[in-house]
């Protein structure tokens, strides 16, 4: 929450090694605190129970006066930020860290060198110079842009920032009033309305037709309903709260103040992300490895012919030389700006592939990939709702999913689907946007939830025009869904004079639906709705269902002309015309379907040795669905509840290693300790985490690295932040994603396909190969320039070291690999890690020496 209460006891600063410990300890306690689910048990109370926790009056809030104490208590309704590193010190630490140093060393030395020869010389050699110089030039230029790519990634808490309220109506002393939203106080009374965004965590007390977009929080891609009611003991899922951050849709609510700033939903994940501190790159673990390697060769052979040449009577400043000599020429010179540039063209290959890469070294993290812990919607699937399967005339029927349109497609001549069309294209409030006639109506921009965008557009495939069929079927009146009666009602004007004048139209739940029907429509033809009907249509129902996709049930009615007159006055509060006796007419169920390319993709990344794990907000039915779709959950390859559904008997009785698959409810996982996620992870080869937390992410992530992977992770919303800030690359969304998710990644997907991830993936892996042929190249190129410099002792005082000519070539030559070497390497002969690239090296330096 705020800057500090003011409250906690003062403590001297850590100037010694136990003090550090204990304020690193202190760190790592807060992390572990934020990393815990959520604790919140407001939305279990009642009011009067919140009127006495909170001591706020529920129609006329909060005095001024005791706002003032409660801020004053508190601090602003603000994000903290973190602790910031000095712009220099991190210009600093790219311009001297890591093998920097040693070529700074080797510019010294060059230096040193030639200050001696200049003082003991007449005219003495510029080599020394020129190599001093240059060196020092790639290790600064290389710094720069290092430094610059750094400075790209680093503002994640600023995107944070961007997502917090202006302004917030409060109720104080029963007036209203507008605040600067860091104001707003635990207590205070708030009221929201379509088109702002929530200023606090907010405990619902009362609300006319709220929604609220969770997608940037849970990962729920369609707008919450918000209503005063408890309807569910996790906190993230329950309706009666309304989260810091996230947007009201449509309606209005009024709500108590429960959380501000750091201490709500959404600044837990703020400070959580911006906290986390990721691990060294593999390629900074090898070069860091070979430095201490090519030093120590170095440091051993210049003090060994040191000693020799005093050994041979040859003065102090010639047996520096030498030291210097041979130090210099084990320095590879061209390393670093050989490394940058073969990770640049890797990554403008990639970029040409919608993989835009924000930190250069993030270009082989992605080849060394081992563990993919993927989000569903909009990387797997297509981020648009489809009408997947219809049920009429006691058929289930297929529709078309494709992204292209090139699938299956189903009879559309029965009367049944004339009718069924009609109640979907009337019942349905969504309108394409103005000026899109042009754009195929598939990527066509809808005003409207996801549901009814699906429908829109599937009708206006099937059958045409759907503004057209409004225009000569106007509505008379409409009553819009709503939680309680779970259906949607509109009564139209009837084009078919054959018909009545009225057409009452109806769509919901599908149970609801059914219920208020007492006949049924097969083949055109009104029939009794029997025990046998409904038995075909529970069916149905439980297929559609199993299958993860959302179900809607669909009826109508006729409306005597002899009851509704032509201007009959309808009454939507003292509804007077039937909602009952209606006609069944049929079911249509809709998906978020997968991409044509994704199970290829997952093909690949199972060839190669890759796991795949899908992390995801949504139901795990849902998420099951879609991973058997693009084969994350392979053929044949069974769960525990598939056995126990087999074998009928009790889920409780099946051995978890006898199921290669697992689907993972986030409940679960909430009681799970870390040696029973690491079982898990460790046992299962095709694993779904589904009705995930944004913590629960980061802890996924945490294990699999504990198993020794290499993790990327993708997300969009905000709630994946912690886990792409986390994981050894994150890869965030370019279309879908939030800005805050974009901050944390170090990679994004322009097309946000997870195809793309997979041949990143390849591109990086090239890189392994050409990685081995550059260092071997390197050694072998300064290896020549070590047996002269003994040769010399025996009488040849000058000493020409090697030149800046020689480090344009060394460079020149190992960029030419970078670019060619895709011709004659072959992926599948050369190692897949880092680790294993030292003995390739190795015979690479004796080969080309």
């Amino acid at each position: 929450m705020g800057r500090g209460t003011g409250r906690d006891k003062y403590e001297p600063a850590a100037t010694s090694e136990h003090g550090a410990k204990k304020k690193k300890g202190k760190k790592e306690k807060d992390m572990d605190e934020l990393k815990k689910e959520v604790s919140l048990d407001d939305h279990k109370l009642s009011l009067d129970e919140l009127h006495r926790k909170y001591g706020t009056d529920l129609s006329r809030g909060l005095t001024p006066a005791r706002a003032q104490e409660i801020l004053a208590r508190d601090g602003p309704n603000s994000l903290t930020p973190p602790p910031t590193t000095p712009e220099w010190v991190k210009f600093c630490r790219q311009l001297f860290g890591g093998f920097s140093l040693l070529l700074w060393i080797g510019a010294i030395l060059c230096f040193l060198a030639y200050g001696i020869q200049a003082a003991t010389e007449e005219e003495p050699n510029n080599d020394n110079l020129y190599l001093g110089v240059v060196l020092s030039a790639v290790v600064i230029i290389t710094g720069c842009f290092s430094y610059y790519q750094e400075a790209k990634s680093s503002k994640i808490m600023e995107s944070f920032k961007n997502m917090v309220p202006q302004q917030a109506l409060v109720i104080r002393n029963g007036e209203k009033m507008s605040i600067n939203a860091e104001g707003v106080v635990v207590g205070d009374l708030v009221e929201v309305k379509g088109g702002d965004r929530v200023p606090a965590d907010l405990r619902i007390i009362s609300a006319h037709g709220c929604k609220v977009d969770n997608s940037s929080l849970t990962g729920e891609s369609e707008p919450q309903t918000r209503s005063p009611d408890f309807t569910n003991e996790n906190p993230l899922e329950t309706r009666n709260i309304a989260f810091f951050s996230t947007n009201c849709v449509e309606g209005t609510a009024r709500g108590v103040v429960i959380n501000t700033g750091d201490r709500t939903v959404m600044g837990r994940i703020a400070s959580l992300a911006s906290g986390l501190e990721g691990g060294q790159t593999p390629i900074s673990i090898e070069i860091e490895h070979f430095i201490h390697i090519i030093t120590g060769v170095a440091v051993f052979l210049g003090v060994s012919f040191f000693i020799l040449s005093l050994i041979l009577e040859y003065t102090w400043l010639e047996a520096v030389i030498f030291l210097i000599g041979i130090i210099v020429a084990n320095v590879p010179e061209g390393l670093l700006a050989t490394v940058t540039v073969c990770l640049t063209l890797t990554a403008k290959r990639m970029a040409r592939k919608n993989c835009l890469v924000k930190n250069l070294e993030a270009v082989e993290t992605l080849g060394s990939t081992s563990t993919i812990c993927s989000d569903k919607t909009g990387t797997l699937t297509q981020n648009r709702m489809t009408v997947a399967h219809m049920w009429f005339d006691n058929q289930i029927h297929e529709a078309d999913t494709t992204e292209n349109q090139s699938g299956a497609s189903f009879d559309k001549t029965s009367p049944t689907w004339t009718a069924l069309s009609k109640v979907a294209g009337l019942c349905n409030r969504a309108v394409f946007q103005a000026g899109q006639e042009n754009v195929p109506i598939l990527k066509r921009s809808v005003a409207g939830d996801a549901s009814e965008s699906a429908l829109l557009k599937c009708i206006e495939l099937c059958c045409g025009s759907v503004k057209e069929l409004r225009e000569k079927n106007p509505k008379v009146v409409e009553i819009p869904f709503n939680s309680t009666n779970k259906y949607q009602l509109s009564i139209h004007n009837n084009a078919n004079t054959s018909e009545s004048r009225y057409l009452l139209v109806m769509k919901g739940a599908p149970e609801r639906i059914l219920d208020r029907c007492s006949t049924i429509l097969i083949h055109g033809k009104e029939q009794p709705l029997d025990e046998e009907a409904k038995d075909a249509f529970q069916n149905a129902y439980l297929e559609l269902g199993g299958l993860g996709e959302r179900v809607l049930g669909f009826c109508h009615l006729a409306l005597p002309d002899e009851q509704f007159p032509e201007g009959f006055q309808f009454d939507t509060d003292e509804v007077n015309f039937p909602v009952e006796n209606l006609c069944f007419v049929g079911l249509i169920s809709m998906i978020d379907p997968p991409r044509a390319a994704v199970p290829d993709a997952v093909g690949k990344c199972r060839s190669a040795g890759i796991k795949v794990i899908m992390v995801t907000g949504d139901h795990p039915i849902t998420a099951k669905a879609i991973a058997k779709g693009v084969g994350i959950i392979s053929e044949g390859n069974e769960t525990v509840e598939d056995i126990a559904l087999r074998l009928n008997i009790p889920v409780s009785q099946v051995n978890p290693r006898d199921a290669k698959a697992c689907v993972i409810h986030g409940s679960d996982l909430k009681d799970m300790t870390s040696e029973q996620l690491d079982d898990i992870l460790r046992h299962h080869t095709e694993i779904v985490f589904a009705r995930t937390s944004p913590q629960q992410k980061l802890i996924i992530v945490e294990g699999c690295q504990r198993q020794g992977a290499i993790v990327a992770v993708t997300g969009d919303g905000v709630n994946d932040s912690p886990a792409l800030k986390k994981a050894d690359i994150g890869v965030a969304m370019g279309i879908a994603g939030s800005d805050v998710s974009k901050q944390a990644a170090d990679m994004i997907l322009l097309d946000d396909n997870f195809a793309s991830i997979v041949t990143g993936v390849e591109e990086g892996e090239f890189l392994l190969p050409v990685a081995g042929l550059v260092f071997g190249m390197q050694g072998a190129e300064d290896f020549p320039f070590l047996p002269p410099i003994p040769c010399q002792i025996p009488g040849v005082h000058k000493l020409s070291l090697p030149g800046a000519p020689h480090l344009c070539v060394c460079v020149c030559v190992c960029v030419c690999v970078c670019v060619c070497a895709e011709s004659f390497l072959g992926l599948e002969c050369w190692p897949a890690k880092w680790n294993q690239l030292l003995l390739l090296s190795t015979r690479l330096f004796f080969a080309f020496s």
